[in-house]
């Protein structure tokens, strides 16, 4: 998220970037057995995007000269979500032996291999998949003190209230880091230290290719560390460092679906204030999702209870919410959104939406148009100032300029096999109950009555009605709901007129018989 326009990627520049560290690692191969999922660990979503590709943005962030993708399980699907996101990255597949130390040295010998780039020398920055909240300014902090202290490594690291299944920074009587001890390896004393290995470094390349080939398996897990690295570094003379940083959500990693949601409510969190810093009025933040990808304008309205999703962008002086859903959606300005969930909508400037409105992919509503109560549409084009006030529904429609739809129409727009569009004109006026059967063509300035069914086309300036005669069956509730609460009203109100009027025929003597209205 860039810190001048929240939500968006950092503008391009027309100057040249000055180049980052010679290569980043991101390690991303873990299974993640404990969130229980078909879904890979990274490809986990969080503020709307995969926590995988939250750390390729901050890693990219550096302009490193090369950055390599470590993956393992369900190696195919994870590296086709990366390269999509990534297409410069370099995939590199871990083969059997365990261990994050591995990891990076299948990454570092794939990239040495490379005949583009060459051999690495130079600074390699590991970082690690799921750590969706690290951002590039805290990695540029950690090159920054690697290679200004002239650093065989240098370590992440952070103070935690529980370090709990974190590696402990071990560091000698002057404050230099002698070592990182696993928590599953760490003795009763060691397992008391507060400050823990974030799992992010930076390496001098010569040292890290070295020291990598030295370390082994001998420990607990049978894993090849990556943290041995600053122990053999430091034992070569190599002098080993350490970056603290107070901003503990930035090294944390998600296991499970706890710590993702955990870091999930921290990143909607700092996304919700960073907009409000940014001139967006957010009415209850504790109840408002914005995704990393959402845009808004200064003078926004973000009422209770609403989530914003994908691509979603809204104009100035836009109001939305209360209890409003927008996926991939665009507000203009000033329009008003209320308690609606729409996907892939567009809401012209000035336009109102809700309360109770359904918008589907494909609906367009124009400048200053209405889509009101209880109202459902979808593939629905509505021009300028038109209005669909309350309980219908609109599919695969066009509705032209100014047009005022009545209560309870719809669109008949399904014949059991294709789709069918209905076309209505500038402003129409429809009566209520009006149906549509597409295809179908309604003219400029033309009128439906009550309860039409619209079959045929209807010229400009008509009027379409259908009109049957109305027939009223006297005595058929008595006759055929005998013994029903309504065949007792009917026959009480039957003996109150009978009273009042003695030429009146009584319940008992009527029978059925049909009537038509007018005759």
């Amino acid at each position: 998220m860039n810190a001048d326009t929240p939500g968006q990627s950092a503008p391009s520049q027309h100057f040249q970037e000055p180049q980052g560290p010679a290569a980043v690692v991101v390690l991303a191969a873990g299974a993640g057995t404990r969130m229980k999922s078909r879904t890979p660990k990274i490809l986990h979503l969080l503020g709307g995007r995969s926590m995988v590709t939250h750390a390729l943005d901050a890693a990219r962030g550096l302009a490193p000269g090369r950055l390599a993708v470590v993956v393992r399980h369900e190696r195919d699907r994870v590296a086709e979500h990366i390269v999509d996101h990534d297409p410069a990255a370099v995939i590199v597949d871990q083969d059997e032996i365990p261990g994050t130390g591995r990891a990076v040295e299948v990454a570092l010998e794939a990239l040495d291999a490379d005949a583009s780039g060459g051999r690495v020398s130079g600074t390699v920055v590991v970082t690690y998949g799921d750590v969706p909240l690290l951002t590039t300014a805290l990695l540029k902090d950690l090159v920054a003190e690697h290679e200004a202290g002239g650093n065989a490594a240098t370590v992440l690291t952070a103070v935690l209230d529980d370090a709990t299944g974190y590696g402990r920074i071990l560091r000698d009587e002057d404050g230099t880091v002698a070592g990182i001890r696993e928590h599953k390896d760490a003795t009763d004393e060691e397992r008391t230290i507060r400050e823990v290995n974030s799992g992010i470094y930076a390496f001098d390349a010569d040292v890290l290719r070295d020291a990598l080939k030295q370390v082994t398996t001998d420990n607990a897990q049978g894993e090849k560390y990556l943290t041995d690295v600053l122990a053999i570094a430091r034992g070569a003379g190599g002098k080993v460092s350490a970056l603290a940083t107070t901003d503990r959500w930035q090294v944390e990693g998600a296991n499970d679906r706890i710590q993702l949601q955990a870091l999930a409510a921290e990143h909607n969190r700092r996304t919700v204030e960073a907009w409000m810093r940014a001139g967006v009025t957010v009415i209850d933040p504790a109840t408002t999702w914005i995704d990393s990808t959402v845009t808004l304008a200064e003078d926004v309205t973000v009422k209770p209870n609403t989530q914003l999703h994908g691509a979603t962008a809204v104009e100035r002086d836009a109001v939305v919410g209360p209890d409003t859903t927008l996926t991939d959606c665009t507000v203009g300005e000033g329009a008003t959104v209320k308690r609606t969930d729409g996907t892939k909508a567009e809401i012209g400037a000035g336009a109102t939406v809700g309360p109770f409105t359904y918008l589907r992919p494909g609906t367009k509503l124009g400048a200053e148009g209405k889509i009101g109560a209880f109202y459902e549409t979808k593939n629905a084009v509505i021009g300028r100032g038109a209005k669909l006030s309350h309980l219908g529904y609109a599919g695969d429609a066009e509705i032209g300029e100014g047009a005022n739809i009545g209560c309870g129409n719809i669109t008949a727009n399904y014949d059991g096999v294709n789709k069918h569009r209905t076309q209505i004109g500038a402003h129409v006026r429809t009566g209520s109950n009006t149906v549509f059967v597409a295809p179908v063509t309604v003219g400029d300035g033309a009128y439906t009555a009550a309860g039409a069914i619209v079959r045929k086309d209807v010229p400009a300036g008509a009027l379409a009605l259908t009109v049957a005669p109305q027939r009223n069956a006297e005595g058929w509730t008595e006759a055929n709901r005998a013994g029903s609460p309504s065949a007792a009203a009917a026959a009480e109100h039957r003996a109150r007129a009978a009273q009042t009027s003695p030429a009146t025929p009584t319940a008992s003597s009527a029978t059925p018989t049909e009537k038509e209205e007018g005759k």
